[in-house]
């Protein structure tokens, strides 16, 4: 049997009192049965003692007259009228007299107490060949006298009544099991109910829902056993929610020590780490991030200052965006009065210039961190209310910034050199978008950085197409208010009832069709760059306040009365003699003085021969990039063309004649027939020949066209439209060597 079965308190209680029933049964049926049994046997025995009695009183006379036919009748009468007896006989002196035998008398059974001599009857037990049992009587007829009778009755029938009695108590013993079993299953699902309920609600309860409490009915013990279940449940709860205490505490204190774990260990590496980054923006990108890993807050920032130009720069998603060079002191005195961390309040974080997008926070600390005593720059880390880690934390925080100060120091003069080695190889070609190695252009290039960290007012003069406009965007990128707008205004383009309006603003009504108020140029450009191209068209009436907003950064818009405060930088452009519109009254002289302060004079293209063939490779790869074309070349009897001509519409002109051949060019190089039509007559009516263009400035562009081809003389004699034979020639008519060559001794 399986042993589960045995699981089940019902199955196993009725199991219990099947198997009582069972032996009870048992148990009684056999006594039943051996107590009738033995009555029959009795009743059988005296009931054939009887017949054998009355069997020998019946054939006394008869044997001793010797009438042997009337005995044998007597017996066979006998066994007719009993059928219980299976045989009779009578034997004297070992010779049978009378039987009942059909075949005999066997002879075993002649044989069996033969040899008795007592007058008592004899009663034994035997069992046939056949395997039947017999129950033989020998009784002495007339003290032996006369003989023995022996008598034999069968067990046969009395073994089947017995039989039929064990059947009726088998089969009352199943009726009784049967009965018991059912009145067991009601009585045991009556008494098992409660814990089957008990089991039920116990199934619902786990470590989270350790707050049930069982409420079954049930007799005393079961109520008992809720009770102690429930006792229970309240000790495994307690200790659940100590244990999770515990438990709690413990993975806050696995955190902490990670985390001082990767501090020490930050710490020791973080010196080793920075001193492989390339440049200052790695290593405070490097620094916030590894202050990330090791503090809670991490709302981290870093201030860095450039003390050369007084700007403030903050790190931010790994970029530097400069603060204002307004800012500079303000934050600067901030942090150089601290040696240690201090913390902000709300009051003293909104006074900070810092950019909008960062999160505000309730409270900030500012570690500062210095090489030498001077202030290099600040960590900012905001914090929330409840946040206690840069408390806790500080002195590994001023640990890595001390290992990184000297790094920083380092990277920050390191990018100093690049910015400056940068700016010498940028004006070698160019200069904040400006193409040019002409020395003329050098000078300009020069001119925008001494002007452009001051707010002097700049007044650009030049020929129309000359790159005005890119000189002043060249002066406000490299100003400090370049993180602020650059307002153009091209006063041509304006009438002058217009103007004054677009410059200054107006109010609502303050003329016709002024149906709302609106914002001048110089209030969109606060804190930024005004650039009034074509200055010389204003009206006397804007130039007026135009001055007033020069002398005191204050604008009235048109129709109000209310002076608002600006604070713009102007810059000016004119391709007029501003001078000559003076004497002749149509601009004024204080206006001009106050615009003039500092004088830009942009040379025609005309003047800049040699930056001809470097704007032109400028351009075509600009427009072959836009149209998408492979064009990297200009053939060299185009390149003399653009060299000849004399570009009146300078710069522009050049660009829209680049674009055009790249438009019309089907090929990877531009020839003469992709150039503009008006640009190849005007030349044809100058001298073409080659000796007038290089007498011109030949040794200039000789020179020019070796340093472009790093004095490669097959790659110069090419660009210039020559042979080699002839390039020498020339070289040794205006003593041209290489570098690092020294001219022969006459």
């Amino acid at each position: 049997m399986n042993i589960k079965f045995f699981e089940s308190l019902k199955r196993t209680l009725l199991l219990t009192v099947a198997l009582l029933v069972i032996f009870t049964g048992i148990v009684v049926s056999q006594l039943v049965i051996r107590n009738y049994s033995t009555t029959l046997l009795s009743s059988a025995i005296a009931s054939a003692e009887n017949i054998a009695h009355k069997l020998a009183l019946d054939v006394t006379d008869k044997i001793l007259i010797n009438d042997l036919v009337a005995v044998q009748k007597i017996l066979d009468d006998q066994m007719q009228s009993e059928p219980s007896v299976s045989y009779l006989f009578i034997i004297n002196n070992k010779k049978v007299l009378v039987h009942t035998f059909p075949n005999g008398v066997p002879k075993n059974l002649i044989d069996i107490k033969s040899t008795k001599t007592d007058d008592n009857k004899n009663i034994t037990k035997l069992v046939s060949e056949k395997n039947e049992r017999f129950i033989d009587i020998q009784l002495p007829i007339f003290k032996k006298k006369a003989g023995i009778l022996r008598l034999g009755i069968s067990e046969g029938p009395y073994q089947y009544k017995v039989k039929q009695l064990s059947i009726k108590m088998t089969l009352i013993t199943f009726a009784v099991l049967v009965v018991s079993l059912v009145l067991s299953h009601l009585l045991i699902s009556h008494l098992i109910k409660p814990l089957i309920e008990l089991t039920d609600t116990v199934k619902d309860i786990d470590e989270e829902n350790l707050n049930i409490r069982l409420d079954v009915k049930g007799p005393a013990e079961i109520k008992k056993l809720v009770a102690a279940y429930n006792a229970m449940i309240g000790r495994i709860a307690g200790y659940t929610t100590k244990l999770k205490g515990y438990n709690q505490k413990l993975k806050q204190k696995n955190k902490d020590l990670d985390r001082v774990h990767n501090q020490m260990m930050t710490t020791f590496s973080v010196a080793q780490k920075i001193a492989a980054l390339p440049d200052l923006q790695s290593i405070c990108s490097f620094l916030i991030a590894t202050l990330q890993e090791i503090v809670e807050c991490k709302e981290i920032s870093l201030i860095t200052f450039d003390y050369e130009q007084k700007i403030p720069y903050l790190l931010s998603e790994g970029k530097f965006l400069s603060m204002g060079k307004g800012n500079f002191d303000l934050l600067q005195n901030k942090t150089n009065n601290i040696n240690s961390p201090i913390f902000l309040k709300d009051n003293e974080i909104e006074a900070l210039p810092m950019p909008r997008h960062l999160n505000p926070s309730a409270r900030m600390a500012i570690f500062p961190f210095h090489h030498h005593k001077q202030v290099l720059g600040a960590i900012l880390i905001s914090c929330p209310d409840d946040c206690v880690c840069v408390k806790t934390e500080m002195d590994v925080i001023n640990l890595i910034l001390k290992q990184a100060s000297g790094a920083v120091y380092r990277a920050s003069e390191h990018d100093k050199e690049i910015k400056g080695l940068k700016r010498k190889i940028d004006k070698v070609s160019g200069y904040k978008g400006m193409v040019g190695k002409d020395p003329k252009i050098q000078i300009i290039y020069k001119l925008i950085e001494d002007v452009a960290p001051t707010d002097a007012t700049v007044l650009i003069q030049g020929e129309s197409g000359t790159g005005k406009e890119m000189v002043a965007k060249a002066v406000h990128d490299v100003s400090g208010r370049s993180d602020n707008p650059f307002v153009v205004i091209n006063c041509s383009a304006y009438p002058a009832t217009l103007l004054e309006s677009e410059l200054f603003g107006h109010e609502k009504g303050a003329f016709t069709g002024a149906v709302q108020r609106k914002t001048g140029r110089f209030e969109q450009a606060t804190g930024g760059t005004v650039f009034l191209d074509e200055i010389g068209e204003i009206s006397l009436s804007a130039q007026t306040m135009l001055l007033r907003v020069l002398q005191s950064q204050k604008i009235e818009r048109i129709g109000g009365n209310k002076s608002i405060k600006v604070n713009t930088r102007v810059l000016a452009a004119t391709n007029r003699n501003l001078l000559e519109e003076v004497k002749n009254g149509n601009f004024r002289e204080d206006l001009y003085y106050r615009l003039n302060v500092i004088p830009i004079d942009l040379p025609p293209l005309r003047e800049r021969k040699n930056d001809v063939s470097l704007l032109a490779k400028y351009f075509l790869k600009k427009f072959a990039i836009e149209q998408e074309k492979k064009i990297d070349k200009i053939d060299p009897e185009a390149m003399r063309l653009l060299l000849d001509y004399r570009w009146p519409g300078n710069i522009r002109e050049l660009e829209n004649s680049i674009e055009h051949a790249v438009t019309l060019s089907k090929s990877d190089k531009i020839f003469i027939s992709d150039l503009p039509n008006n640009l190849i007559v005007k030349v044809k009516t100058q001298p073409t020949k080659r000796t007038k263009v290089l007498t011109a400035n030949e040794e200039n562009l000789i020179r020019q066209a070796l340093n472009d081809c790093n004095w490669n003389k097959t790659s110069t004699a090419t660009n210039l439209g020559i042979s080699r034979s002839t390039l020498y020639e020339k070289l040794k008519k205006y003593n041209i060597l290489s570098p690092g060559k020294f001219p022969k001794n006459s």
